[in-house]
């Protein structure tokens, strides 16, 4: 009896507290909407009474809300809500009672200043420790409303498939018509694509953030994709609906107060700008709940424009004071896959038959579906350093055998069913290599089976080899896991010389970055190329064209070893040693001893990159957010004692920073470098000119560390400083398209001297006076994916003539910074 009034007590205990609320009201007067109805999986859990409001109680994630004359809509569950809903009638907007002015409510904004002041204090992470678990899960799937739309199609289409008189087909033609079939019904049945991720998070001032996998699990891959491990939320970082550099691309306005659990709440709604008004547009775009006490976010959630293309929904709960992101819901539209009804692909048809063809052609919208929730917060947790060495994300588990464990719901059958069908088609479709070949493009390789090859080596320019075609690949982890031999060719077509390289790495561990490395080369680089050890695959990229320019060249050839260790998540070393005979392509004696040297070095570099995240996986470790700072350091040291001709020291520093104040965000390059001794040209700095010194049009592409004004290949310095300053102004706007455009302002300078120019015998001249260039770029140029920048030349080496000054930059967007 005592056990049955136990049970009875905790059934109405969850009963009660596990209800949610929901008011629903017309977007249009915001009057309330009665006898509106709230629906889970097609069935009806409750009404709304006269006031718009309905209690219920559902395990549901979301639900649907649907009221006669009224467009449906779907909502995140939570304790409590509010749904707007748009008439249906497609002149509502003519016959709203509520004007919104192209403006933001002052209260509103201030309200959202002080989120952004507070959100430091708010958040985890100005506490000393804590710990939480996640359950996430991202699914490709046709949205619920065309499920039953696209099965009753697809039965149609294979019955009317049927009937066609048969043809007499080639068995390659049979296969892949059965194969099509096969295909369309397993989409009826199941989604196109599941992964499932269970983590534990650890956070301590003294050490530092700790991921840990606890398992993971992709429908149709046998091994995990270590890439996909490292998706990240927002769950860190201000919404972008809030931050103060996107105020100008919404409209807020202060609507209301809510109380919930407790806690008195401001309601902000806001919309994004937009010049067009459509009857399918969404009056607002979304709403955020605001704790009045602290400022911080409780809720929000942002639609797109057009209802069908998605929204995102993040929950907060206050643990210790500190708001901690409880749930996530992403859907956003990823395309529309069509099917036409006409089997028969007729190339003559007549334009009138195409377009009418256009018209009976069914269109099926797929959706990216992410859900997230976290659980188990401890806000003051046992600090033990053994708990946060490696790399910032680790892998306990990754057979997928323990996920059922962490699940915060269980799968519906659409998503049991994916794993099934989509595992059983793993194998003929080959989805493991093709995945394996996506992640690999992450580094700039493509992967084919065993072997990974390089896309930054299949062709180049420069002016001295002109147009370099070339190869290059290296052995994979389905060679050796811990043996990786590499080779690579080229061919300049204007020197007509084949340069080449090959070399071999050997891991002393798989739990990080750590191996020894020897190769051989023989190839011409431009003279005075600043250090790229250790960049990363786009900062290389970004800084391929910096000798675009110069046609100083000079042949290499020798062999090298080296050692590479990550000593901790932020610290790596690589210590080699060289021995080269270098020899110069161009007129040029250095101190009357000729143009070709034997070299023998050593060279120790040093990078730190302390806010960086990484996660090692069987092809090496993987940085997944590269963030700033960063500081890379250089030392290289020649000796004649070893058989050298000459002997010198080389050092050079790059450090890299931004920052965000309330003027916008402010990024920094600082650089320089150092040679004492004896050293040809190509051991000294040249100062990275990218124009083309011809006298006409001064155009280029941008780079890491190169000046837009600055003719290539003319100075050179055995020390300097260089400085590259960026300000993203607080103001952001649309020209067209979706992309959201805004302006930098740029600042290049650079200054240094060379001790004894005397001593290299070509033309060339140093830099001994501050060279400065200033510009502005438009980011997203007319809504593109390309920036375009201006630039002027000012101080000691301006010239009276306009175009000498004058550059124009392009750049690639995804570059960044």
């Amino acid at each position: 009896m005592k056990k049955l009034l136990v049970l009875l007590l905790s059934f109405g205990y969850f009963s009660i507290f596990s209800q949610s609320k929901v008011m629903v009201r017309n977007s249009g007067d915001q009057s309330p909407i009665s006898n509106a109805t709230v629906s889970c999986n097609n069935k009806i859990i409750g009404r709304t009474d006269a006031s718009g409001m309905s209690v219920f109680t559902t395990k549901c994630k979301k639900v649907e809300i649907s009221a006669n004359g009224f467009q449906n809509d779907d909502i995140v569950v939570d304790k409590v809500m509010e749904v707007f809903l748009v008439k249906t009638d497609p002149n509502v907007k003519n016959i709203q009672t509520i004007v919104l002015e192209n403006k933001s409510d002052p209260r509103a904004l201030e309200i959202l200043r002080k989120v952004n002041e507070n959100y430091q204090q708010n958040s985890p992470k100005s506490l000393d420790s804590y710990s939480f678990k996640s359950y996430e899960k991202i699914s490709l799937d046709f949205d619920e409303d065309s499920i039953n739309a696209y099965n009753a199609y697809i039965t149609n289409r294979i019955d009317s498939l049927k009937m066609l008189p048969q043809r007499t087909m080639k068995a390659a033609e049979r296969k892949d018509s059965l194969e099509s079939v096969n295909l369309m019904k397993l989409v009826g049945g199941s989604k196109m694509f599941l992964w499932e991720r269970a983590s534990q998070n650890l956070y301590s001032k003294k050490y530092g953030e700790k991921i840990n996998i606890l398992d993971n699990k992709v429908a149709g891959l046998k091994e995990p994709i270590y890439e996909l491990m490292a998706f990240r939320s927002n769950r860190n970082q201000i919404p972008k609906e809030v931050r103060e550099e996107n105020r100008n691309l919404y409209r807020f306005f202060l609507t209301d107060s809510i109380e919930i659990e407790g806690r008195e709440n401001y309601v902000i709604r806001f919309r994004q700008v937009d010049d067009k008004q459509s009857a399918k547009q969404r009056k607002f775009n979304g709403y955020l709940y605001v704790d009045k006490a602290t400022y911080a976010l409780k809720k929000i959630e942002s639609n797109s424009k057009i209802k069908s293309e998605g929204s995102i929904t993040s929950i907060w709960k206050p643990v210790e004071n500190k708001w901690f992101l409880v749930k996530e819901n992403y859907k956003l539209k990823m395309g529309s896959t069509s099917f036409d009804n006409d089997e028969a692909k007729d190339k003559n048809k007549t334009k009138e038959e195409k377009d009418s063809t256009k018209k009976h052609t069914k269109k099926f919208g797929s959706y990216a579906f992410v859900t997230a929730d976290y659980f188990d917060f401890k806000t003051s947790i046992e600090e033990k350093p053994e708990d946060f060495k490696g790399y910032t994300m680790s892998v306990k588990n990754s057979d997928g055998n323990s996920i059922d464990q962490y699940r915060t719901e269980n799968l519906t059958g659409r998503e049991a069913a994916t794993y099934t069908k989509i595992d059983s088609l793993s194998a003929k479709y080959k989805l493991n290599q093709r995945a394996k070949a996506l992640t690999g493009l992450l580094k700039g390789k493509v992967r084919l089976g065993m072997f990974d090859f390089d896309l930054a080596r299949v062709i180049g320019y420069n002016k001295y080899e002109h147009i370099r075609l070339g190869a290059g690949a290296k052995l994979n982890e389905k060679f050796n896991r811990f043996i990786s031999p590499d080779a690579y060719f080229a061919y300049g077509i204007y020197d007509k010389d084949f340069k080449y390289g090959v070399g071999v790495d050997v891991r002393t561990t798989l739990q990080k970055n750590s191996f020894f490395r020897a190769e051989y080369f023989d190839d011409v680089m431009a003279a005075g190329r600043f250090s790229e050890n250790l960049w990363n695959f786009r900062m290389k990229i970004m800084n391929s064209g910096v000798a675009l320019n110069n046609n100083m060249f000079f042949g290499y050839k020798g062999f090298k070893v080296s050692y590479e260790n990550d000593l901790t998540n932020a610290l790596t070393i690589n210590i080699a040693a060289k021995r080269t005979q270098e020899e110069s392509k161009f007129n040029y004696n250095f101190k009357e001893l000729g143009s070709r040297f034997d070299i023998a070095s050593s060279t120790i570099t040093l990078k730190y990159s302390p806010n960086s995240k990484n996660i090692m996986t069987p092809t090496g470790k993987y940085t997944y957010e590269q963030n700033l700072p960063e500081l890379y350091l250089n030392y290289e040291q020649g000796y004649k004692a070893l058989g050298g001709d000459v002997q010198f020291s080389r050092f050079d520093a790059l450090f890299v920073h931004n920052f965000k104040t309330k003027l916008g965000l402010t990024g920094v390059r600082l650089y320089g470098g150092l040679v004492t001794g004896d050293a040809p040209i190509w051991k000294n700095f040249t100062l990275n000119g990218l124009g083309n010194g011809n006298g006409g049009l001064n155009f280029n592409l941008t780079s890491y560390l190169g000046f837009a004004t600055m003719e290539g290949g003319k100075y050179y310095n055995d020390k300097f400083v260089g400085a590259y300053l960026t300000h993203r102004l607080p103001w952001y706007f649309k020209s067209f398209g979706k992309n959201v455009s805004s302006f930098d302002v740029i600042y290049r300078g650079t200054i240094g001297d060379m001790k004894n120019p005397e001593f290299h015998q070509f033309e060339f001249k140093k830099l001994d006076h501050l060279y400065n260039e200033v510009g502005l770029e438009w980011n997203n140029f007319l809504s593109s994916q390309f920036n375009l920048g201006f630039f002027y030349r000012v101080g000691h080496y301006n010239t009276p003539k306009f175009k000498d000054n004058f550059a124009i930059q392009f750049k690639l967007k995804l570059l960044g910074f």
